[in-house]
């Protein structure tokens, strides 16, 4: 036997089991449910997409979800820790990533208080799927406060890069940067589409 099959069989048998959730043990609570929503599929797409199209509409229509998207968070994180609430499934968040891709596929011009209440209820549903992510020994607060916060970063920076991103083409001949966000609402709604498909085609909808 050589010694790089002796060493390869000292690390194998030296393996111990992986644990789940390192993010909280190595870094604390807080840190975790701030990581936590990129651990989820339906975060990442949902709240860039929301991001995203709250700047399309300009930083006018936009800036109560710098408020709201955070809070509507932490409520629904509370509502689901305390009392047990869940709301949707991986049907709902496919067909609410599908419906954002549209709005901003479409260029449509929501008003700000049907935007802001649209947010409000997203990140109330976020909320509550990202209370999965605590343990009985989580410190729930400070958990809570890791997402609301991810929650607020996120959605100010993304709107905040939309914003400047559309600014950029004042003056131009050509609107391409418009034409590049609504093209990006399409990919966004054919995800939300595919995830329709892959829910339904699941082993209990065959």
């Amino acid at each position: 036997m050589t010694a790089a099959t002796t060493a390869l069989a000292a690390v194998l048998a030296s393996a111990t089991p992986v644990q789940a959730h390192l993010i909280g043990t190595r870094l604390g609570d807080f840190y975790a449910g701030a990581l936590h929503p990129a651990t989820d599929i339906n975060d990442v797409v949902l709240w860039l997409a929301l991001g995203m199209l709250a700047g399309s509409l300009g930083a006018q229509r936009g800036r109560w979800l710098v408020i709201l998207f955070p809070l509507g968070l932490g409520v629904g994180f509370f509502l689901a820790a305390t009392v047990g609430l869940s709301v949707g499934g991986a049907a709902t968040n496919a067909a609410l990533i599908g419906a954002l891709g549209l709005l901003l596929a479409a260029g449509l011009r929501l008003s700000a208080p049907l935007l802001a209440l649209a947010g409000f209820a997203l990140a109330i549903t976020r909320g509550m799927a990202n209370a999965s992510g605590t343990e009985a020994v989580t410190n729930v607060p400070l958990f809570a406060a890791g997402l609301v916060c991810a929650g607020y970063a996120t959605i100010t920076l993304v709107m905040a890069l939309v914003i400047a991103f559309r600014q950029a083409e004042a003056g131009q001949a050509t609107a391409w940067r418009g034409i590049a966000l609504r093209a990006l609402g399409g990919w966004i709604a054919a995800i939300g589409l595919m995830m329709i498909g892959f829910t339904l085609a699941g082993p209990g909808n065959v």
